[in-house]
């Protein structure tokens, strides 16, 4: 998340028609991003196959997010939702379980309600929709995120974490 922002400016934070609902679902897009590169490393608990996601699905999913918030006055989200996870990061995904997951993740982050600000996308709270603002804002607030991620954040529950120590050790072991 916090390349995503370092490789943004205020000048293209602000160059949409509706700047604060375009800096807030970007951050959803940014977040969602972050949270299925992760769940790799929870093996089959976290994607059935291990997906390759790349900087530039979230390229993508920026720039048509820009191109329906200059179009329209409204923010569809069905489309937006729907070119997020089964086209641009879903042309990808080859397992169908793991197809239904992304397109149900992707609604954690891309709604209405991720709006308002301190949205949580987590139960814990600790994951939310900062308020819309300028690049360092967000720098400071993805600073100050836990570097140790909790599973909750991917929402998994607490054991996912044993399980990934678990397969960690055994790897780490087979090629000692």
């Amino acid at each position: 998340m916090l390349r995503s922002y370092q490789n943004l400016d205020d000048r293209e934070l602000n160059n949409c028609k509706q700047p604060e609902v375009f800096k807030k679902l970007l951050f959803g897009f940014c977040i969602f991003h972050a949270i299925i590169q992760e769940r790799r490393k929870f093996g089959p608990i976290g994607w059935n196959v291990g997906y390759d996601f790349t900087n530039e699905d979230l390229n993508v999913c920026k720039r048509q997010l820009k191109l329906f918030l200059d179009e329209y006055d409204h923010v569809p989200y069905k489309v937006i939702n729907y070119l997020g996870a089964e086209i641009n990061y879903g042309g990808r995904v080859t397992n169908d379980k793991d197809k239904t997951l992304i397109s149900e993740i992707i609604q954690t982050y891309i709604r209405p309600e991720a709006l308002a600000d301190n949205y949580a996308y987590s139960v814990s709270g600790i994951y939310y929709s900062p308020p819309a603002d300028d690049q360092s804002s967000y720098i400071r607030y993805i600073e100050a995120l836990p570097l140790n991620v909790q599973p909750e954040a991917f929402g998994m529950h607490d054991n996912a974490d044993i399980t990934n120590a678990q397969n960690e050790t055994r790897e780490l072991l087979e090629n000692v």
